[in-house]
């Protein structure tokens, strides 16, 4: 368990549960009507269930007043009161959740939901931005980040303020863009009935990346992790795992400019997640930018709208204050 200080606040008022609840990491915190304050993290795969995770958390801050509501973040699809995570194995009725932490309320929402609504709470500090153009106002902003699997979102406007999209969209098709992208989705059939954009632009997904580039060049590929994908790259000391972190920053550019076509997002496109925050300037001279913007006949609609890397460390813990707000 870690503790994050980010946010040192002094509690006052009603106390909100909040959780950001991804397949490696359940991030927990609480808000007041001064900010979010007291997050911790704990590993997912060492609770049983979403509830015992909640009340280990909970146990923590036993000095401070029990949380009478609750808005909770999740990595899957949130359709109705059953909820069941994509990558890791929690599932649970919200109802039963939220009777067993005592909680009067508590909202569930998609994890990509939770970030696109922190998009209006970003400042300038909290956000990189790629590339040129310019937010039009009160338009559609898309919302996408890869980490350890590709979540997508949008906040559309309307007279009673922002409303964000609770889609799947990390688990469309993933198309090729050049002979070599062909190829290594091509390998990547063989292993997967479906090739989905999660399946190259992940953690996971870079190290599908990797293999399959070594494979086609017929060379064996080391036992890599994510993150030593990343270090390689970033050190230039491998060049697959170089030419990895290349296609993955390509592929995500062709990715967010298919959500910005498809969302009509002139209010920019956001990058989230864990893992292009961490390529810092490797990222910036990509061709991300330059794929984004490739889209023949659309090149021109494409071209004004702005791309942003978020570099806040909790972007949904700022949309889970605004979930509870309205809750």
């Amino acid at each position: 368990m870690t503790t994050d200080t980010a946010f040192p606040i002094q509690t006052t008022g009603a106390l909100t549960l909040v959780a950001d609840i991804g397949a490696t990491n359940a991030r927990f915190g609480l808000i007041d009507d001064t900010g979010v304050h007291d997050q911790r993290v704990l590993r997912g795969a060492d609770f049983p269930t979403l509830e015992a995770a909640a009340e280990a958390y909970l146990a923590t801050v036993r000095h401070l007043p029990r949380p009478t509501r609750g808005a909770f973040a999740i990595a899957g699809p949130v359709t109705g009161d059953r909820v069941a995570m994509t990558n890791l194995s929690w599932a649970f009725s919200t109802a039963h959740v939220r009777g067993a932490l005592g909680l009067e309320r508590l909202a569930v929402i998609n994890d990509f939901t939770a970030v696109a609504l922190s998009v209006p709470r970003l400042t300038p500090a909290d956000v990189r931005q790629v590339g040129d153009g310019a937010p039009e106002p009160h338009a559609v902003v898309g919302v996408l980040g890869p980490g350890s699997g590709l979540g997508v979102s949008g906040l559309v406007p309307g007279p009673q303020g922002w409303t964000a999209l609770a889609g799947e969209g990390g688990h469309v098709t993933m198309a090729p863009i050049s002979d070599r992208e062909s190829a290594v989705l091509a390998q990547l059939r063989k292993r997967h009935d479906h090739v989905s954009a999660e399946r190259v632009l992940s953690g996971p997904g870079l190290v599908n990346l990797y293999e399959a580039l070594s494979i086609l060049d017929n060379r064996e590929p080391e036992a890599f992790t994510p993150a030593q994908v990343t270090e390689s790259a970033l050190a230039a000391s491998n060049p697959h795992c170089i030419e990895a972190v290349e296609m993955f920053c390509a592929m995500l550019g062709t990715v967010a400019g298919n959500l910005a076509l498809t969302l009509g997002a002139r209010g920019g496109v956001y990058i989230a997640g864990g893992i292009v925050p961490k390529l810092d300037g490797l990222f910036l001279h990509s061709r991300f930018r330059k794929r984004f913007v490739e889209k023949g006949r659309m090149r021109e609609y494409l071209a004004p709208i702005p791309t942003y890397v978020i570099t806040h460390p909790l972007p949904a813990f700022l949309g889970l204050a605004e979930a509870a707000s309205r809750a």
